[in-house]
C-alpha cells in the first residue's frame, strides 16, 4: 500500500473532534448497538482515569477512517465508540443546562454550555436551533440523533427504531451517570463538569488510520486481522454493495431487500466468519482470488444493480453447504456426508471447500458423496501426513471448482483425474507415514491420532468406533511422562519415540489411568486381553519394547494406512 493512501497515528479524542473537522458514519453503516455492558464498561474506564492512583489515559483502540481531504471523514470502523463518547458529551451538556435552569451560575455555564458544544458537538443554528454537527450517524439513526439528543430536548418514545432507542437509553444512561458524579460537589458544579469533558477529551485516545478509499480500507482490515484485530471488513464490502445501489437512485424497497438479505446472510454465519464464507463462496464460482485481492477483485466485477443482486443470490446458495462443511453436526446432510466433512473439519482443511460448493450445486448426490470421500483421503494423505504446502494444492482445488462452475466438469470421474497432482501415491504417502510423529499433547492432533486408530482398529476387526468417544483413550507405550531410564530408552530415544504413531494404541479409559508409567512387562498383560484387536497384537507380537519395535510397529500401520486411505481411480 503506497504511504500516501495510508496515515497512522494515536490521536486523543480532543484532537479528534475538537479541530474544526466532521465525522460521518457512512449512510448504510450499521445502526447503533452498543448496550448497558458496553456502557458500564466505558465509564468504568474513564472513572479510572479519573482517579489519583489510576492511569493517566485509557486506549480506545483502532479508529479507521477515509478522507479524500483530510477535512471530512467516513467512519469504517469506530463508529460505535465514538457516538457513545458523544453522547457522552451530551449528558454532560444537559446536566450544564439544569444549572442554568435552576440559577446556578447561569452566566457562567451558560459559556461553559456553548463553548463545549462547539467544540465537540457542532454549531447550533440560533435561529432554527438545526445542528451542524461534528459527528453525522448512519441513515437510520442521524435523525433522532440531530433532531432530539444534540439540541438536548424532550425524547419522544413512540414509533423509533430499535437502535434509536438504544441511542436514547444511552444518553439517558450516562445523564445519570454524570448527575451522580456530581453528587459529592460542594460548588462549582458546572467547573466540575467542564473539567470532566475535558478529561475525556484528553484521556481517551486512538490509534487512527487514515485511509484514502475503500480498497485501502479493506487491505486495512485484512492485514490487522491478520494480526488479531478483528475490523467490519464485512461491513465494508456491505457499504459498498450499498452504495452501488444508491448511486443508481434506486428505491428504498430495494435497498431494504439487500439490507434484509445481507442480515440474514452474515447472521446466519456470525460476522467473522463472513470473509471466509465471502472468499469460499466466490472462488467456487470464479478465477481464484486471494483474500488479499478479494475486495479490489470484488468491487471491479460487482458495479451494477443486476450484479450486486446476483451476487446475493450466489451466496443464499451456498450458504447452506457452507455451514454443513463448517458444522457438519448441525447439518441435515445424509450420515456419510456427515461423516466425511467432520473428518475435514477434524483435520481443520478448508483448502477444498470452493470445489465442494461447486460440486454440491452441479453433481448429483453420490458424486458428491464420493468426492467428499475423496477430499478427506487427499486430506490424509496430503495434509496431515505428508505436511506438504498447500499454496499449490489450494490453487489445484479452485482451478477444479473453475471448471465444475462452468459445466466442464459434471460428474466424480473426471474431477477427480484433474485431481491427480495433489494426490500423493502410495509410495510417497507410506514413506511419510512410516516416520510420522505427532505430538499428541495440542487437542487437535489428539483427534487426528484418535481418528487414525480408530480407523486402523476398523481395517483389522471391522468394528466402528466413534473417536470422539470418552469411553477409551490413546495409550502411549512409553509413557508421555516417563521416568529416566524406562525400558532402557535413553533420554534422547524417549524424546524422540514418544510421539511415534507407532508407540499409541487405544485403550479403555480406566485401563489407561491404571497402567500409567508401569513397565512395558506389566503393561503387555493388559495389552493382550484389551477389547481392542489393535491392542491385542501389540501386545501378542512385542514381547519387549524398544526403538527398533516402535519402528517396525509403524512401518507395518503405514501399510494399513495405505489400504485405507486410497483413492482407486487414481492408484
Amino acid at each position: 500500500m503506497a504511504a500516501t493512501n495510508f496515515k497512522t497515528e494515536n490521536n486523543t479524542f480532543r484532537k479528534l473532534i475538537g479541530n474544526g473537522l466532521t465525522y460521518r458514519i457512512p449512510r448504510f453503516q450499521r445502526d447503533y448497538s452498543w448496550s448497558g455492558e458496553e456502557w458500564e464498561d466505558l465509564w468504568a474506564d474513564l472513572l479510572a482515569t479519573l482517579r489519583q492512583d489510576g492511569e493517566s489515559a485509557h486506549y480506545m483502540g483502532y479508529l479507521v477512517l477515509q478522507s479524500a481531504d483530510d477535512k471530512t471523514f467516513d467512519v469504517i470502523d469506530g463508529q460505535q465508540r465514538l457516538t457513545t463518547i458523544s453522547l457522552i458529551v451530551l449528558a454532560v451538556l444537559k446536566n450544564i443546562q439544569r444549572l442554568i435552569d435552576t440559577g446556578n451560575d447561569p452566566e457562567a455555564n451558560k459559556r461553559r454550555l456553548e463553548q463545549i458544544r462547539q467544540t465537540y458537538v457542532g454549531y447550533l443554528d440560533p435561529v432554527t436551533l438545526i445542528a451542524r454537527p461534528k459527528l453525522t450517524l448512519n441513515r437510520n439513526n442521524n435523525n433522532y440523533f440531530q433532531t432530539y439528543l444534540i439540541p438536548l430536548g424532550n425524547l419522544p418514545q413512540r414509533g423509533f427504531r430499535a437502535s434509536e432507542h438504544l441511542l436514547r437509553k444511552a444518553f439517558e444512561w450516562f445523564d445519570k451517570q454524570v448527575a451522580n458524579y456530581l453528587k459529592n460537589s460542594t460548588g462549582e458544579e458546572g467547573k466540575r463538569l467542564a473539567q470532566l469533558v475535558e478529561d475525556i477529551s484528553d484521556r481517551l485516545f486512538f490509534t487512527v488510520i487514515t485511509v484514502t478509499d475503500e480498497l485501502n480500507a479493506y487491505k486495512v482490515f485484512e492485514t490487522l486481522n491478520a494480526r488479531g484485530v478483528r475490523l467490519s471488513a464485512t461491513d465494508l464490502l456491505k457499504n459498498y454493495l450499498f452504495s452501488v445501489l444508491d448511486r443508481g437512485g434506486e428505491t428504498d424497497h430495494e435497498l431494504r431487500n439487500l439490507e434484509d438479505r445481507w442480515e440474514g446472510i452474515v447472521g446466519r454465519l456470525q460476522s467473522e466468519n463472513f470473509p471466509d464464507f465471502l472468499r469460499v463462496h466466490w472462488n467456487s464460482r470464479r478465477t481464484f482470488a486471494r483474500q488479499a485481492d478479494l475486495f479490489k477483485t470484488i468491487r471491479a466485477r460487482v458495479d451494477t444493480r443486476e450484479s450486486v443482486f446476483q451476487l446475493l443470490r450466489d451466496m443464499e446458495e451456498d450458504l447452506d453447504t457452507y455451514l454443513a462443511l463448517s458444522s457438519p453436526e448441525a447439518s441435515d446432510w445424509a450420515l456419510d456426508d456427515k461423516m466425511f466433512a467432520g473428518v475435514l473439519k477434524t483435520f481443520r482443511v478448508k483448502q477444498p471447500f470452493p470445489l465442494l460448493l461447486a460440486a454440491k450445486r452441479v453433481f448429483d448426490a453420490p458424486d458428491f458423496t464420493g468426492l467428499l470421500r475423496a477430499t478427506a483421503t487427499i486430506s490424509m494423505r496430503f495434509n496431515v501426513i505428508g505436511a506438504y504446502s498447500t499454496a499449490e494444492q489450494e490453487r489445484t482445488y479452485n482451478a477444479v471448482a473453475e471448471r465444475i462452475a462452468k459445466r466442464e466438469l459434471t460428474s466424480l470421474g473426471p474431477t477427480l483425474q484433474a485431481m491427480r497432482s495433489i494426490y500423493p501415491d502410495d509410495t510417497a504417502f507410506r514413506t511419510a507415514f512410516a516416520d510420522k510423529v505427532i505430538r499428541t499433547t495440542d487437542s487437535r492432533n489428539n483427534r487426528v491420532v484418535r481418528y487414525i486408530l480408530c480407523a486402523l482398529e476398523k481395517h483389522l476387526s471391522s468394528q466402528e468406533y466413534s473417536f470422539t468417544s470418552d469411553a477409551f483413550n490413546i495409550e502411549h507405550v512409553l509413557p508421555q511422562n516417563a521416568q529416566d531410564g524406562w525400558g532402557g530408552f535413553s533420554n534422547d530415544d524417549a524424546e524422540a519415540m514418544i510421539y511415534r504413531l507407532g508407540n499409541m494404541t487405544l485403550l479403555q479409559t480406566g485401563a489407561n489411568r491404571e497402567l500409567g508409567t508401569l513397565g512395558y512387562a506389566e503393561k503387555q498383560a493388559a495389552y493382550q486381553h484389551s477389547g481392542f484387536v489393535i491392542t491385542q497384537k501389540l501386545g501378542n507380537e512385542n514381547a519387549e519394547w524398544t526403538p527398533e519395535r516402535i519402528a517396525n510397529r509403524q512401518r507395518w500401520m503405514a501399510d494399513q494406512a495405505t489400504a485405507i486411505w486410497r483413492i482407486a481411480q487414481l492408484n
